[in-house]
This record gives C-alpha cells, structure tokens and sequence, in this order.
C-alpha cells in the first residue's frame, strides 16, 4: 500500500495563502493612507479658513454657508454613483477634492469650538475609529448581518438631523449625537470588513486603485462624523 505525498501541495496553498495575506495588508495599507491624507488636507483646510477672517466672513455670514454645507452631500452622491465608471486617476482626484470641501464646511468648528477642544475630541475620535476598525479586520464573525440596521439607524439619523434644523431642540441633538456615534462605529467596522472581503489578488492594477480610494471615503466618512458628533459632548465653546 502506498501514500502520496501531500507536501508539495499543502505548501502551495500556504505559500498563496501568504501571498494573498501580503496583498491584502497592502491594500489595506494604501486605503488607510488616502484616509489619512484626506483628513490632512479637511485640516489643513478647516484651520486655515476658520483662523483668517478674510476668508470665513464672505462665507459663514453670507447665505454661502448653505452652499458649502450642502456641498459635501453633493461630492458623496456624485462619487457614490460614478466612481466605477471612474479612471482610478479621476477617483482620486474626487477624493482630494472631496476632502478640501469638507474642510471648507467643518471651519465652522474653529468658530465654535476652542483649539484645545477640537484636538481632544480629535484624539478621542481616532481612538475610537482605531479599535473599532481593527476589530472589523481582526474579527471572524460575520458583521454583514448588522449592516442592515446600520444603514436605518443612518437614514434615521439624517432625517433626524434635518428636522432638527428647525426645530432646534437641544433633546433631539443629544439623542441624535448617542445614537449617530453608535451607528457610525458600528459602520466604521463593518465597512472596514466589507473592504477586506471585496479585496482580490487577481484584481487589476485600475480596480484595486479604485477599490482603495472608495474604501477610503467610507472609512474617511465614519471618522469625520464620530468627530462631529463628539463635539456636542466634549467640545468648549469659545
């Protein structure tokens, strides 16, 4: 009686198996990269024009600030529903853009809030994000199942907020602060598994680009909303 060998074979697949884990370490790499560029240049731009007067007065005592509110919706949607028709350059390009208008729209912030505040909340935030997404990377449970919710508690947490524009109740914004932190957290780690899991060795060069700098706006989304909404609970105004 005689036995093949499965040496050769296990090692083959240990040996992919490796080789895939590199690849997926990269490209997760690459997406917390643009993510963290992105939030330089949203600080970058927020400080710069929430600290010169000739430059936040035309806007926020103007009806501009309406424009450069809304203008971040506007990017999202518009990159949501292009992006895979993109070039992996136009995407990125969207990206930064996208990121300099959101530092536009949260100048505000350093109208409000004092600078010591604003960079508390900030380290609470990145805290916060940094456990969260390592947990949806490291973990082996299945977290698609909560992505459902996650995405009505979000609809609800927007309607909420445009309601809450005018009726201005500080008991609705407290509410919707608690359960946007919570749902934006829990997206933060089920999008961070959703990005491993879409991620393929054999993908092209273009697609894993392009992969990496949607990852990175979902990524980048979740982190600048837990930011905002910590400031209603952590931040002194001036």
């Amino acid at each position: 009686m005689s036995f093949s060998n499965p040496g050769p074979s296990y090692g083959a697949t240990a040996q992919s198996g490796a080789f895939l884990d590199q690849a997926l370490r990269q490209h997760m790499l690459r997406v917390y990269n643009y993510m963290g560029l992105g939030l330089v240049v949203t600080g970058l731009v927020a400080f710069i024009v929430g600290t010169t007067p000739a430059l936040y007065v035309p806007i926020f005592q103007t009806p501009l600030k309406w424009v450069v509110m809304l203008a971040p919706l506007g990017f999202v949607l518009f990159l949501s529903f292009r992006l895979q028709t993109m070039s992996a350059g136009a995407a990125q390009a969207m990206f930064w853009a996208f990121c300099a208008v959101m530092g536009l729209s949260l100048a505000s912030v350093f109208l409000v809030f004092t600078g010591t505040s604003i960079a508390r909340t900030f380290f609470i935030a990145a805290t916060m994000f940094g456990a969260t997404s390592l947990y949806g990377y490291v973990t082996k449970a299945d977290l698609s199942k909560m992505g459902s919710f996650l995405m009505m508690g979000l609809i609800g947490v927007v309607i909420a907020s445009v309601v809450n524009i005018f009726l201005g109740s500080s008991a609705l914004q407290f509410a919707i602060s608690v359960i946007g932190i919570v749902v934006f957290v829990g997206l933060t780690a089920y999008d961070t598994q959703n990005i491993k899991s879409q991620f393929a060795e054999n993908m092209d060069q273009e697609s894993q680009q392009k992969l990496a700098v949607f990852g990175a706006l979902s990524l980048y989304l979740n982190f600048v909303n837990i930011f905002q909404l910590l400031l209603n609970f952590t931040g002194e105004r001036e």
